[in-house]
């Protein structure tokens, strides 16, 4: 039974340190492994990032650029009327929340409601935004809607 302070790696678990700079014979002398001249070869920091190309122009500013993105653009997620009219009984308070709860979108996002399928029941429905064939369909079977947001 080994005691703690007879503790030791098992044997080949460890290497000794390879020292370099220590004369020609010991195949690291010299230039200790780095080559010649060079950045690299030199001491202090090397901690460069990986797209750095040795002062070359970097490739992100060879390509060229095309387009614009808006960063105010506003996004909606579609809903359609038939999948309301799938999911809801009649009567029921459509919002983002519910939507969101039955995975039609996330909760932050903004919901347009689009005018495709049927809608046979009667349901309030408040969104971001709806189509206007979704208003005349929503009215149609009864029911109403409201834009929420401000938007």
């Amino acid at each position: 039974m080994a005691e703690l302070h007879d503790l030791q790696p098992h044997w080949g678990a460890t290497r000794e340190r390879k020292r370099v700079g220590r004369g020609i014979g010991s195949g690291k002398g010299k230039t200790a492994g780095r080559g010649h001249k060079g950045q690299k070869s030199r001491s202090g920091d090397k901690n460069l990032p990986p797209h750095f190309e040795g002062g070359q122009t970097p490739l992100y500013m060879r390509v060229p650029k095309r387009g614009f993105r808006n960063p105010f653009k506003k996004t909606y997620t579609p809903v359609n009327v038939g999948t309301l009219n799938a999911l809801f009984p009649e009567g029921t308070l459509v919002t983002p929340e519910l939507l969101a709860e039955h995975g039609l979108c996330s909760k932050k996002d903004r919901v347009k409601i689009l005018g495709d399928g049927e809608l046979t029941k009667k349901l309030v429905v408040k969104a971001h935004a709806f189509s206007k064939s979704a208003k005349e369909k929503i009215e149609k079977a009864g029911g109403s809607w409201e834009v929420i947001g401000g938007e």
